[in-house]
C-alpha cells in the first residue's frame, strides 16, 4: 500500500500507469525507484490515529464524543495537528539555513521558504479556530435536523481514504450516507468481488473494540 497516497483514485491511478511503463518496455528494467509500501494499521487497531478518529467521527457522534476527538486531534503534547505544524516548521527552518540573497532577481529557495513559512501560519490559524470550534461542536444539538436544512450547506470530505476502500465491509444493517459512499467506492474496484469474503465483521463488534473517548477535556 504506498505510503504517500491519500485516495484510492490517487493509487490505482499510479498503478496503472506503472504497469503500461512495464508492458511497453523494450529493454531490461532499469533503477526506477520502487513503489514504496509500508503496513497502515486498521483504524480499529489504532483508534486514536488520525485513521481511527476518521472512523470514530460518524454523523451519529454524540456532540462530547466529536468535541473529544477534535481535542484529540489538536492537543498541544500529542495532537496530530501541532505535530503536522512543527513538522512544516521544521522543513521552514531547514530552508532558512539554505538562503542566499547575493542575486536579488533569482531566489527560488527564498520562495520555497515563504510557501512553508505562509503554510506555518494557516497551520496556527487552524489550530487556533478548532479550539473555539471544539466549544461550539459540545454545544451542538445531539439529535439530527431536518434534511432540508443540509442541503443549504455543502459537503466537504471528498476524498476516499485506503482503509475507506481497502478496509472490512460494513454489516449490512450498518445503514446510511456514509457507509453507502464507502460501499460504493469498494464494489467500483475491478478486484472487488474476487476480494470479497463470506463473512465479515459486524458493525457491533467493529464498534466495540474501539475505546470510548476521553470522558473529560481539559486544555
Amino acid at each position: 500500500m504506498p505510503e504517500y497516497y491519500s485516495s484510492i483514485g490517487e493509487a490505482v491511478g499510479d498503478a496503472m500507469q506503472h504497469n503500461i511503463q512495464l508492458a511497453h518496455r523494450s529493454v531490461a528494467p532499469g533503477p526506477d525507484k520502487p513503489l514504496q509500501v509500508r503496513h497502515l494499521p486498521s483504524a480499529s487497531s489504532d483508534p486514536y490515529s488520525v485513521r481511527g478518529m476518521i472512523a470514530r467521527l460518524t454523523e451519529d457522534s454524540t456532540p462530547d464524543e466529536v468535541a473529544g476527538i477534535i481535542e484529540e486531534v489538536n492537543g498541544a503534547l500529542v495532537g496530530a495537528l501541532p505535530e503536522l505544524t512543527e513538522l512544516v516548521a521544521a522543513a521552514a527552518d531547514w530552508t532558512r539555513v539554505r538562503l542566499d540573497f547575493d542575486d536579488p532577481h533569482h531566489n527560488p529557495t527564498f520562495e520555497t521558504w515563504t510557501r512553508l513559512a505562509a503554510a506555518y501560519g494557516m497551520l496556527q490559524d487552524v489550530r487556533e479556530q478548532l479550539e473555539v470550534a471544539e466549544d461550539g461542536v459540545a454545544a451542538c444539538p445531539a439529535e439530527r435536523t431536518d434534511p432540508r436544512h443540509h442541503e443549504m450547506v455543502n459537503v466537504l470530505r471528498t476524498r476516499e481514504l485506503l482503509g475507506d476502500v481497502l478496509g472490512a465491509g460494513a454489516a449490512p444493517a450498518d445503514r446510511g450516507p456514509e457507509a453507502d459512499r464507502q460501499r460504493a467506492a469498494r464494489t467500483s474496484l475491478p478486484q472487488a468481488a474476487a476480494q470479497r469474503t463470506p463473512s465479515t465483521a459486524s458493525t457491533a463488534e467493529g464498534r466495540a473494540s474501539i475505546p470510548p473517548p476521553r470522558a473529560s477535556r481539559t486544555r
